[in-house]
């Protein structure tokens, strides 16, 4: 069933099995597939069964419209939090969504036209292989947007990824990382120009799925399981950021096109 978002725009992620190849796309073109809620649920949905069928042998992920992987989440969901603990439930609930696609049993390629931002870097870090356009940029600027923060296990996997100074300065100085410099630095496998991109990604899908399924999946599961070992309990540290009053402004700020003004409390 097709959804939509608060605007009446089509928002939904939707799949197509092509053999033994299952092609996922995030579909909110209006706000540059930005995840609503139903989404993510429909995200987690769609990752549960392909966990269940032994048929599919590579998943592949790509934004639709050629523009934008994932631009982040919906923002205008935030107006209707009261106080920190609707940000631990919150972080802890995408945590939630995006579990199912990292420990998917099957290899995962994400295919990125433009951006991935936000929640869009966290779901292409979950996939195992990140192809790219030559204008692909990834970042995670809420200390210059919104002036929320990110659950333990999604920086902990951003950080096996990406390495803990590119986080820094993804995190605290806001940056976007140009797809060459990602490239370089082993988080892409490759760039390609945008008119190739789906042919490329196919020729890596056939390429993993002739390969031993089972070794891949004990492989890249005890992957997640030592990223995943040991977090620790950062409640504290959320329920401060998502109850303070940056928080609140900054939310009204994005959704009003104006420049936050960060007080510190």
């Amino acid at each position: 069933m097709m959804q939509k978002d608060q605007a009446g725009n089509v928002a939904q992620v939707s799949i197509e099995l092509r053999g033994k190849l299952a092609y996922i796309t995030f579909d909110h073109v209006a706000a540059r597939n930005a995840m609503t809620v139903g989404m993510y649920e429909s995200l987690r949905s769609i990752c549960q069964e392909l966990a269940m069928n032994p048929n599919i042998r590579v998943a592949i992920f790509r934004g639709a419209g050629g523009k934008s992987f994932v631009s982040g989440s919906d923002i205008a969901q935030f107006t209707s939090f009261q106080d920190g603990d609707d940000g631990v439930r919150y972080e802890e609930a995408i945590h939630d969504y995006l579990n199912p696609l990292a420990t998917l049993p099957m290899p995962t390629i994400a295919v990125i036209d433009g951006m991935a931002v936000g929640g869009g870097l966290a779901i292409a870090t979950c996939c195992d292989f990140r192809i790219a356009t030559p204008d692909a940029k990834f970042g995670v600027p809420i200390a210059r947007t919104l002036g929320n923060c990110l659950y333990p296990g999604n920086i902990a996997w951003l950080a096996a990824h990406l390495g803990m100074n590119v986080v820094r300065r993804m995190l605290l100085l806001a940056e976007m990382i140009p797809a060459s410099e990602l490239l370089g630095q082993g988080y892409l496998l490759a760039i390609h120009e945008a008119d190739q991109l789906g042919k490329e990604a196919d020729i890596l899908a056939e390429r993993l799925a002739k390969l031993a399924p089972i070794t891949q999946k004990a492989s890249k599961l005890a992957m997640a399981r030592i990223i995943e070992n040991q977090l620790p309990d950062c409640q504290d540290l959320i329920r401060e950021t998502y109850g303070s009053e940056d928080f609140k402004n900054g939310v009204t700020s994005f959704l009003k096109g104006e420049p936050p003004v960060w007080t510190g409390k």
